[in-house]
């Protein structure tokens, strides 16, 4: 099952093979229906909220700027995982050389890095038009949002240099079976056969950083914004705001609680179920909500596709 690639006296893995979600054959056959349909309906979603955003102008404003990037971040998101996770359950095992396994590790960081900032910049975003409405074109003027923007994509991009780098120059000798669906940090860790304290370092302080620093950024915005809508001499702009409020941090609770509790820790994780469970919620089961949540229960939304569905009709 393995191609070693001989190195002097040495004997180095030059695939990985994925376990995949499940090993029996009954269940896989109703799990892949099931995310290849959570898989389309995934892009639908985000192509649809992008394809919006560009063609109506009035949709043209900063919280839909981070809409934008956030669905286009999610297609990428996503697309990265799936093919792996597919296959696996199609084939029963999935056959990864070294040089692909560690490029997908590269775009899952990177992707999962700028999700973490991106949210930040989010309810930073709705801190600022909620707190401060008169400041609001000022603070969030387009060359800020490009600055937030652009920052949450270069910094993932860097953090997933620095940490993949580490990793793909770690020695891996055998065995190379990963219990996971994707090429991901802690099972990559578990098969290397050197010493793995100082990559453990770095992946533990970028992800205090990335996933700690962005989580209390959004936390506090949260509170700030909560704080604002009790002030509110509205009963019905109460409701309306504490609903908002509520559907968000659900979905942002949901992926930094399964991020956090796989990656900022000190130490590796045993490849178990629950990991690839909490791997499941983060990558395919976020991407597809935060579509309708931030989206398309929003009016001006649902108000331009009606007028997008009217202009095909007519």
């Amino acid at each position: 099952m393995e191609r070693p690639l001989q190195l002097g006296n040495v004997t180095r893995v030059q695939e990985f093979i994925l376990l995949g979600l499940s090993t029996r054959p009954y269940r896989r056959d109703t799990l892949f229906s099931v995310f290849l349909s959570l898989y389309l309906l995934t892009l639908l979603e985000n192509t649809l909220i992008i394809y919006l955003i560009c063609t109506h102008t009035e949709l043209h404003k900063p919280m839909y700027f981070f809409l934008g990037n956030l669905s286009c971040l999610e297609m990428c998101y996503v697309s990265v995982i799936m093919p792996s996770l597919l296959m696996g359950l199609w084939t029963g095992l999935c056959h990864v050389p070294f040089t692909a396994c560690m490029t997908q590790l590269f775009f899952f960081i990177s992707f999962i890095c700028t999700e973490c900032t991106l949210l930040a910049s989010m309810a930073y975003d709705r801190y600022v038009a909620i707190c401060h409405p008169l400041h609001y074109p000022l603070l969030m003027r387009p060359q800020v949002c490009l600055g937030l923007a652009m920052s949450s994509w270069l910094g993932g991009l860097l953090v997933s240099v620095v940490k993949t780098s580490c990793i793909a120059s770690l020695f891996y000798c055998g065995p190379n079976v990963l219990n996971h669906f994707f090429c991901d940090v802690s099972p990559l860790l578990n098969l290397s056969c050197t010493h793995v304290a100082l990559t453990e370092l770095v992946d533990f302080i970028s992800a205090i950083i990335i996933l700690w620093g962005s989580l209390l950024v959004a936390i506090a915005s949260y509170v700030a914004i909560g704080r604002a809508v009790l002030c509110m001499p509205s009963a019905t702009a109460r409701r309306k705001g504490f609903s908002t409020c509520a559907s968000h941090l659900v979905v942002v609770g949901i992926f930094y609680s399964a991020t956090i509790f796989i990656y900022a820790r000190p130490s590796r994780i045993e490849a178990m179920d629950l990991n690839k469970v909490l791997s499941v919620i983060y990558t395919v089961v976020t991407p597809m909500c935060n579509p309708i949540i931030y989206c398309l229960r929003n009016k001006e939304v649902q108000a331009a596709f009606h007028k997008s569905l009217h202009w095909s009709r007519g």
